[in-house]
């Protein structure tokens, strides 16, 4: 079998998602490093890799995966075991809703080719960056936070007491929050749960700044 090959960047939070999935499903991938800072996903050499010039890419060793919501779904269905999503479907639905509050409603505003066009377009120092993030950070924590609250059958982490697909969003974006400054003592459900998730190896192992090609 052919070692899978994940196109990544340390500091990437759909990166980090996916390598956090990948962990918790114990596979080993080779790591390829595409410096978005550099510019590198701009080149020719990556866009044949994706068309679309984003990070992740999972090579599979016979085709390309791209999107980190889709390759994260091919994970589940091809490595079952351990599950990112409950047996119940309502379960299931409550899961995705909650990675999608960050997959769609916070990441894709915040992300870096979003906030390089505010820089370079609209004028926004880092003061206007930080409070563009930690708008759309407020608005879907508060909604996460009271979704967990609201979860009776909740236990240590997103959903029950095994990490889910909710949690592999939840924690690259929880770093994400930190480095925008925003104040994260308004949620302390969700802290908990990122405390939960980072007392497992899967979670350490994909941190950003556990990365080859972290920066200090």
């Amino acid at each position: 079998m052919n070692t899978m090959k994940l196109y990544n960047f340390w500091r990437s939070g759909t990166s980090h998602r996916t390598r956090i999935a990948l962990n918790l499903k114990g596979l080993d991938t080779e790591y390829v490093a595409v410096h978005l800072a550099k510019e590198e996903h701009l080149k020719d050499e990556f866009k044949a890799v994706n068309p679309q010039q984003l990070v992740p890419a999972l090579h599979t060793g016979s085709e390309v995966l791209i999107q980190s919501p889709a390759i994260i779904e091919w994970l589940e269905e091809k490595y079952p075991t351990p599950a990112l999503l409950p047996r119940d479907p309502q379960r299931r639905a409550q899961v995705r809703a909650l990675a999608a509050i960050v997959g769609c409603d916070i990441h894709p505003i915040n992300n870096r080719r979003i906030l390089e066009y505010l820089r370079k377009n609209m004028g926004a120092d880092e003061d206007a960056i930080n409070a563009w993030c930690g708008t759309w950070i407020t608005a879907g924590f508060d909604a996460y936070e009271a979704l967990l609250a609201a979860d009776a059958q909740r236990g240590r982490f997103s959903h029950g007491d095994a990490p889910t697909l909710a949690d592999c969003y939840l924690v690259p974006q929880i770093e994400s929050a930190r480095r925008f400054k925003v104040d994260l003592s308004r949620w302390p459900l969700i802290l908990g749960v990122e405390q939960a998730c980072m007392a497992l190896e899967a979670f350490q192992r994909a941190a950003p700044g556990q990365q080859p090609d972290a920066v200090a």
